[in-house]
Order: C-alpha cells, then sequence, then structure tokens
C-alpha cells in the first residue's frame, strides 16, 4: 500500500489518497470517524479541538461498503475555513501587502525559518500551514484503514501513554490488550496507570498556567502479528527500521525504542534477548519479549512493543525569542493557537503509524488482491510455520 495526504492546517480540507487495499472489505466512514475522534481527544489540547470536528466524507474506491481495490480517497473538511478565506484561499490577489497574518517572526521548533530557506517564502505562512500537526489527521485516516485490515486477520493494536513530563506511569505486565485499550480510552490522559492520572493531569495544568508546554512517551502494543514480516535481505525492509522512520515523521517526535530499547546500553547480553522455546500446540516461543517483538528486522511472534518520545510543543504562550526575517529585529516568536500537552492525542496518531507499517508488510508479503485471499494466505502462513 501507499498513501498521501494533501492539505494546510487552516486550508479548506486534508485529503488522503490510498492506493492498494485489498478488494471486497468492509469499509465504513465510522471506522474511521471513531480513529479521528479519539486524536482529538485527551487532557490539554487547546481551542481548536472545540472548533474542528474531524468527520470523514470517502468520496472514492468503496461502494455500498466495501472497497473496490481502487485508491480510496478521503476527505476531512475544515469547518473553521469560512473565517480564513481571505488569508487562505487559492485565488490570487493584486497587492501582496493585501494579504492578511503574514508571519514574518520564525517560531523555534518549528519548520518556518527552514522552510523558508529552503523554498524562499517571505511569508512563513506558507510554511507552518502544511508543517503544522494538523495533517497528521490525515495519516490517522490512512492508519484507521490499515486497522480494519489488520483485524481482518485477528491482529490488534492498542496506544497508551507512558510518561508526561517526570510524571511516569507504573507499568502493568500482566494487563490484557483489551484491558488496555479500555483503560486507555477511559482515562483523560491516555494512561494505563490510574495512580499516575492525576499527577499527570496537574504538570499539564501547571504548564498551562506558564504559558509553557510539555512533551512525553508514549507506547503502540501490536499482538497478533507472526514471525517473519519484514525481512532482512535490505535496509529497506526491515519492518523495525520503517516502523522506526515513520514515528520519527511524526511532528515533534525524537525519539524511537522497541521493547527495553535504550535500556539495552545498561543491560548485559544475558539481560536482553529473548530465550527461544517450542510448543507443540503453538510452535516456537519466547520466553521474554525485551526486543519488542523484533529480530533482523523480522518479527519475532511476539506483540510489537514500540515506544516513542515527543517533545513539548514548540508554540508557546510565553514565546521564545526570535528574529524577524524583514528587519533582521529580535522579536518574541508569534504565536498560532497551541496546546499545552498535546501526548495523548500523539498517542493515537502513533498507534495508527504503527498500524500502517504493519498492515503494509502484511500485503506485501501475502497475495491481497481481495481480502479473502489475505485472510487465507495468511491463514496458511501462520499454519506453516506453526508446524515448522
Amino acid at each position: 500500500m501507499r498513501y498521501l495526504t494533501a492539505g494546510e492546517s487552516h486550508g479548506k480540507q486534508l485529503t488522503t489518497i490510498i492506493e492498494g487495499v485489498p478488494a471486497q472489505m468492509t469499509l465504513l466512514k465510522e471506522q474511521i470517524n471513531e480513529s479521528l475522534i479519539r486524536r482529538q481527544g485527551g487532557y490539554g489540547r487547546g481551542r481548536r479541538m472545540k472548533i474542528e470536528k474531524d468527520l470523514v466524507e470517502i468520496t472514492s474506491g468503496v461502494r455500498h461498503g466495501y472497497t473496490l481495490g481502487s485508491p480510496i480517497s478521503l476527505v476531512i473538511s475544515n469547518d473553521d475555513f469560512k473565517h480564513w478565506t481571505h488569508i487562505m484561499g487559492e485565488e490570487p490577489v493584486q497587492d501582496n501587502a493585501d494579504i492578511k497574518r503574514q508571519i514574518t517572526k520564525p517560531r523555534p521548533g518549528h519548520a518556518d525559518l527552514n522552510g523558508a530557506l529552503k523554498y524562499g517564502h517571505r511569508d512563513m505562512r506558507n510554511i507552518l500551514e502544511r508543517s503544522s500537526a494538523r495533517e497528521t489527521a490525515a495519516r490517522v485516516a490512512a492508519g484507521s484503514v490499515a486497522k480494519v485490515i489488520l483485524n481482518e486477520v485477528g491482529i490488534d493494536v492498542v496506544s497508551y501513554v507512558k510518561q508526561i513530563y517526570n510524571v511516569r506511569a507504573l507499568d502493568h505486565p500482566n494487563m490484557t490488550l483489551e484491558e488496555k485499550k479500555r483503560k486507555s480510552n477511559e482515562s483523560p490522559v491516555r494512561t494505563l496507570d490510574q495512580e499516575s492520572e492525576q499527577a499527570m493531569m496537574s504538570e499539564i495544568d501547571q504548564a498551562k498556567k506558564d504559558g509553557d508546554s510539555i512533551g512525553g512517551v508514549v507506547e503502540v502494543h501490536v499482538e497478533g502479528v507472526p514471525a517473519g514480516l519484514g525481512s532482512h535481505v535490505h535496509y529497506d525492509r526491515k519492518l523495525d527500521g520503517r516502523i522506526a522512520g515513520s514515528v520519527m515523521s511524526i511532528n515533534a517526535f525524537k525519539g524511537v525504542e522497541f521493547g527495553v530499547g535504550f535500556d539495552a546500553a545498561n543491560r548485559r547480553g544475558s539481560e536482553t534477548h529473548d530465550e527461544i522455546d517450542y510448543d507443540p500446540e503453538k510452535g516456537y516461543l519466547r520466553k521474554t519479549n525485551r526486543l519488542g517483538g523484533f529480530e533482523g528486522g523480522m518479527t519475532t511472534g511476539m506483540p510489537i512493543i514500540v515506544k516513542g518520545v515527543m517533545k513539548p510543543i514548540p508554540t508557546l504562550y510565553k514565546p521564545l525569542n526570535s528574529i524577524d526575517i524583514d528587519t533582521k529585529e529580535p522579536f518574541q516568536a508569534s504565536i498560532e493557537r497551541s496546546d499545552a500537552c498535546a501526548v495523548p492525542a500523539a498517542s493515537v496518531v502513533v498507534e495508527h503509524i504503527v498500524a500502517w507499517e504493519v498492515a503494509n508488510a502484511l500485503l506485501e508479503q501475502f497475495t491481497s488482491d481481495t481480502i479473502d485471499q489475505l485472510k487465507d494466505e495468511f491463514q496458511k502462513y501462520r499454519e506453516r510455520i506453526r508446524q515448522f
């Protein structure tokens, strides 16, 4: 599969075009909207989430509730565009001086200055509108289609928050995936640890009061993946590498780890690797999952456990210093609407990005012109490796 997104933060709409989805699979806009609504939630979100209610329209590739095998196009309209018509409209203007709300003061931590230098824009709104995290709504839409594919073959995905600022959630290793889903969806900060919940919310409140922002760590758990997805033979076919690259492509993410991740530097080999066992009914097993479900760029059959660290959002109501590119004079950076903390919402984005990469690897490996072909091939493969 592949997908392409288009659209600006305050533009008319976001558009996602997906190619390669198997035919004859049930796909309803309600399945996509559920994911979009989750992305807009979470404690610490700003006022914009109350203005825009992200809902999708499927404009091609689906007929009477079933995929056709042709490209699927998804549109998320911006209800607030009516207030931005003269700022973001496509019609020419007589004089650039007539363009409202031009940005000449780049915000530290954003793409503003680098993009302006690269593309030659004196009005950096031309950069920030596309580099905005608003684009992740279009990527969540794509990921929600991927999750439907995964569910068809018995693979499930959940995300949750492990840390906000200096508050770390306790681990709950015996919690089932369904329990993790329920608890993360019920929690305002999408954490599994109820004892940490209030402390996380208090840190968000304090950051907001201070005109500041805070980041954190999210985790995604993928269950039901068989051994052997991905490949060791080329760097660009290693599935953990693909997942890591995709997570790092999400706005504000600065690090990724699988399993014990960076803590492997503090361990010996005997404390890091996963011993292999065998069960006549289940096939090959791992006694632990310290490597997060991967060896050699391929899945081991254990759950995929991937974490991502999100930096604090750089748009601050207590703005950092910057330089006006027109006057070269120091100024405080301009302010766009922002969140004190978007970590809970970001966990939903990471969940869908990971789901996309896993589903894509699945479709690369198995015949998938139709969803029934995929399910049949996948089941045969499961049985083959069980008897290996």
